[in-house]
């Protein structure tokens, strides 16, 4: 340069700058005229070295940048050789401490860009990386310069990305081309020398050949060069290249920095031939954190970015499965074509009735192209990225993480089917999130998923399954024959060729993807353990719809889930247990009798160990039980099990739970009509079978019995209660079943009662109970009743000749079809003989206890009567610790036992001393233990 330029160049002021900037661009212009490119190079060098990297000369760094940018305004269409030289320090200012120095290079590079346009794109990285780091900067006016040269950027980008080819990289590859072409002839001149003159000579003929056939082989090389210019010339710009660069910077936090670029995503992915969605994957876990900004804008404009990439995967998939189904159908008419014309005119009549758009399936030829059809989505890489954000503390990633879930079961439903069991355990514990957004969206995600499930096929289809060589050959010659019968004008027409006729193994079929039944099994089972009840709840539904689904491949006995749903039994949600009930009677109701025998043994054994919940939900799991399953397959081996349980205790209280509900619940009344048929071999082998079960529970037994309308066996029954120990347990249990006979569900009994000639021993049963009740309301309600009929008389002796209900009834049956009722009642007096002797073992080991007193169990005092004129004479307890109570309508205290208890209106209060010393009064008419008995 002349020392004029450089001396103002390196001024202070920026007009004189400006002037030698004018001056150097003038200087440039004459030897670019005059061909002296050696010349222009130095000045490039000088301004580079003695210029733009001059450290410590903040002015002459100025003057650099304005004239790199000014020799770049004077080179014109040439600056494209001498970029190079000119960008590089031009973006080492970029970074430069000085704010103003960092303005000029915004200037200078705006300028040279706006020269090169397209030829700008090769250093298109270099140039993003330095824009995004200003775009953070401290300096306003570095930051609008910034902003002005992105626009610029921008839309040389949007312009040329697609399609701009750099002069420099067609020179490069002309010249490599050139060189590829003289070495291929000099190899083709050398084997040509090689050969003998028979080579010459068939040589010379092709040549000829090709002579000859030269304007269509012209033709069809200038195409080839056409289709596969891309490959001769590849693009400035390279989104291979880019992509690194942007995964690096999408970790940004800086709002700023990330508006920049949301904004370059957005129109990069806006650039039909770029197909960013295909690198998608690479940079979108960064892009999702940006929904978490705390800066509204860029909250705002990743959403609308996001929701653009969806959009397109949609589209890229409808066109997909459109081409598809469309060129199938193509492939299938073509081929039927060729088996008739009668065949092909019907395809013809059906394909006029179709629509047009290749979203419904019309016939298009393999050569069209559809955009979009050749654009790769990687589905399942996407997939696994949103997987983690499903269980984000942000609610906007959440829920955009969601929404992309949702969507992609529309996109890609097959590829889904292996993640289904991470979705169940992400989307699951969503379904309780605290926030009301994320939890609708959870339980929409959640039905989505689930309706998904029922969709799928029960068993996995194949994808292809072509016909077999034979059928289309005997399909084929079918339709000949037919068409030649049809029109004898087509014996004329030539045969068609014959096809081999041995079998040609068909092509082994690919089956789809298939659900991981065991994996979401597990992923459930866990969701038991969550301390909310929508999860759990939610978990147990899609257990019964899995389980409904493919009954033989999960919830089997043996694969580990059965104890974890019998545990959770015990959960504290009604509803859990509820859902928990109906999974475990459909898996036996798919199962054998192993499975039912099984799970009830367990159920009992909890009932053994856990015996809060068998106070609190054993009549409500047992009732469950039977509206799920057959209520006598369930008693039936509920008996079973209790005949043979050696803990007579918990069979007593068991045995007694299940005659409650047999009498109350509603949904037994059907195996309460079978009880009272007996005439069937059937109802007397399942009566039998409960009759050996429930003689763990005395009155239980009794009850059976009257269901039955067995009476003279339940009489038979009051015999053995004389010899059996008067708890207060089992006065308790019958006073209870005093009033139950005043429930509808005796009616029958009560109306049997007008018949005593027919019904004697039911007469004597009640008249039995009423002789075991000591006096109490319940003493009243059961003489009351007796009393009511007592007046149709015939309460004595049966006259001969006549006989019970029962007898005449069987007597047509052959005596191997009758109950063995002396078994029975011999298996009732061992059952309790047994359990007199379990309870003394108990009493006596209590009674050694240190802590313990040596007092028996309780004992039934003397009842004293009362006066007429209403006030009751004392009562004299009998026995270690005697029981006092009022008489038939006075007011009683008791003479011993440490304390004064009272009974009103007649009530019956029975001292019971345990061994611990402590007393209840049990209330006869409440059927309660308390303190006071109330009448």
């Amino acid at each position: 340069m002349d020392y004029t330029v450089q001396r103002s160049l390196n001024d202070k002021l920026y007009e004189r700058r400006k002037i030698g900037a004018l001056e150097l661009e003038r200087l440039i212009r004459e030897c670019l005229d005059e061909g002296d490119h050696n010349r222009i190079h130095q000045i490039i060098e000088q301004l580079r070295h003695e210029y733009a990297y001059a450290v410590h000369q903040p002015h002459a760094r100025n003057g650099g940048l304005i004239g790199l940018a000014a020799a770049s305004i004077a080179l014109g269409p040439d600056v494209a050789h001498y970029l190079g030289d000119i960008i590089p320090p031009v973006l080492a200012c970029f970074s430069d401490q000085d704010a103003r120095v960092r303005y000029y290079a915004c200037e200078s590079m705006y300028n040279i860009a706006k020269v090169a346009k397209g030829e700008i794109l090769p250093y298109f990285n270099e140039i993003f990386d330095a824009l995004c780091k200003l775009s953070a900067d401290s300096e306003l006016s570095v930051k609008n310069g910034a902003e002005l040269l992105d626009r610029l950027i921008k839309d040389i980008v949007a312009e040329s990305a697609a399609t701009f080819v750099s002069i420099l990289q067609q020179d490069e590859s002309d010249h490599t081309g050139r060189v590829s072409k003289r070495e291929r002839e000099h190899d083709d001149f050398a084997t040509e020398d090689e050969e003998g003159d028979a080579g010459r000579r068939e040589e010379g003929r092709r040549n000829q050949h090709e002579l000859d056939h030269e304007p269509e082989d012209e033709a069809e090389d200038e195409e080839d060069v056409q289709s596969q210019g891309s490959d001769l010339y590849p693009t400035a710009f390279s989104i291979r290249k880019f992509i690194p660069l942007l995964q690096e910077r999408i970790y940004v936090i800086n709002p700023f920095t990330r508006m920049f670029l949301v904004a370059w995503i957005t129109l990069l992915d806006s650039i039909p031939d770029l197909e960013l969605v295909s690198y998608l994957p690479e940079f979108l876990p960064g892009l999702f954190q940006f929904l978490s900004d705390g800066n509204p804008d860029v909250q705002v404009a990743t959403q609308n970015a996001l929701e653009l990439f969806l959009q397109e995967i949609k589209r890229i998939a409808r066109v997909k499965r459109g081409v598809i189904a469309s060129r199938g159908g193509h492939r299938h008419s073509r081929a039927l074509s060729d088996s008739g014309s009668g065949v092909t005119e019907d395809i013809w009549r059906n394909g006029q009735e179709g629509d047009s758009t290749i979203g419904d399936g019309d016939n298009v030829p393999d050569g069209i192209y559809f955009p979009g059809q050749d654009v790769h989505v990687d589905h399942e890489r996407i997939i696994e990225i949103l997987l983690p954000f499903l269980e984000n503390q942000e609610e906007s990633i959440q829920l955009g993480a969601m929404w992309w879930i949702e969507n992609f079961f529309e996109i890609c439903p097959d590829e889904l089917l292996v993640f289904v069991p991470r979705l169940i355990s992400t989307v699951l514990p969503a379904i309780a999130n605290e926030n009301e957004n994320v939890r609708i969206a959870a339980l929409k995600l959640n039905s989505t998923l689930l309706n998904f499930i029922v969709s799928l096929p029960d068993d996995p289809q194949p994808i292809v399954q072509p016909p077999s060589l034979t059928t289309r050959t005997k399909e084929q010659s079918d339709r000949r024959e037919s068409i030649k019968n049809r029109d004898p004008r087509q014996d004329a027409s030539p045969a068609p060729p014959d096809t081999p006729s041995t079998p040609v193994p068909p092509i082994p079929v690919e089956t789809g993807p298939e659900l991981d039944y065991p994996a979401c099994v597990g992923v459930l089972t866990l969701q038991f353990l969550n301390e909310h009840e929508e999860t759990r709840i939610a978990a147990m539904e899609w257990l019964i719809l899995l389980h409904r689904k493919a009954p033989k491949k999960i919830l089997l006995m043996n694969d580990g889930t059965f104890p974890a749903l019998l545990k959770t039994l015990t959960d504290p949600s009604d509803e859990v247990v509820q859902r928990d009930l109906q999974l475990l009677s459909q898996i036996s109701h798919h199962s054998d009798d192993e499975y039912v025998n099984s799970f009830l043994v367990n159920l009992l054994s909890l009932f053994s160990t856990d015996r809060q919940l068998l106070e609190k939900r054993g009549n409500q799991i047992i009732r469950q039980l039977c509206v799920d399953l057959n209520p006598e397959r369930i008693y039936r081996t509920l008996a079973e099990i209790l005949e043979k349980d050696e803990d007579v205790e918990f069979a007593s209280i068991m045995v007694q739970n299940l005659n409650n509900n047999l009498i109350t619940a509603p949904e037994l009344a059907d195996l309460r009509k079978r009880l009272r048929n007996l005439e069937m071999r059937d109802g007397q082998a399942f009566f039998v079978a409960m009759f050996r079960a429930w003689c763990h529970n005395a009155v239980a037994t009794f009850s059976l019995c009257l269901l039955a309308q067995a009476y003279e066996q339940a009489y038979n029954l009051l015999h053995i209660f004389a010899d059996l120990d008067i708890t207060v347990n089992l006065l308790i249990q019958i006073d209870k079943l005093v009033q139950l006979l005043e429930s509808p569900v005796f009616t029958y009994l009560r109306l049997q009662l007008l018949e005593p000639e027919k019904y004697p021993h039911l007469y004597k049963c009640l008249y039995g109970l009423l002789m075991l009740l000591p006096q109490s309301a319940a003493f009243g309600a059961l003489r009351n009743r007796l009393s009511s009929v007592s007046a149709i008389g015939y309460l004595h002796v049966v006259p001969r000749g006549q006989v019970n209900t029962y007898e005449r009834s069987t007597r047509i049956k052959t005596r191997s079809e009758e109950i063995k009722w002396t078994d029975l009642l011999d298996k009732f007096r061992s059952v309790q003989d047994k359990a007199r002797r379990q309870a003394m073992q108990r009493s006596s080991a209590s009674s050694k206890s240190p802590a313990s007193t040596s007092r028996p169990t309780s004992i039934i005092g003397v009842y004293a009567s009362g006066s007429n004129n209403g006030s009751g004479n004392v009562g004299s307890g009998t026995g270690a610790n005697g029981g006092a109570q009022s008489g038939g309508g006075g007011v009683g205290r008791v003479s011993t036992g440490g304390g004064v208890k009272q009974g009103r209106g007649g009530a019956l209060g029975i001292g019971n001393r345990l061994a611990n010393g402590a007393r209840r009064t049990i209330g006869g008419a409440a059927g309660g233990a308390g303190r006071n008995g109330r009448g």
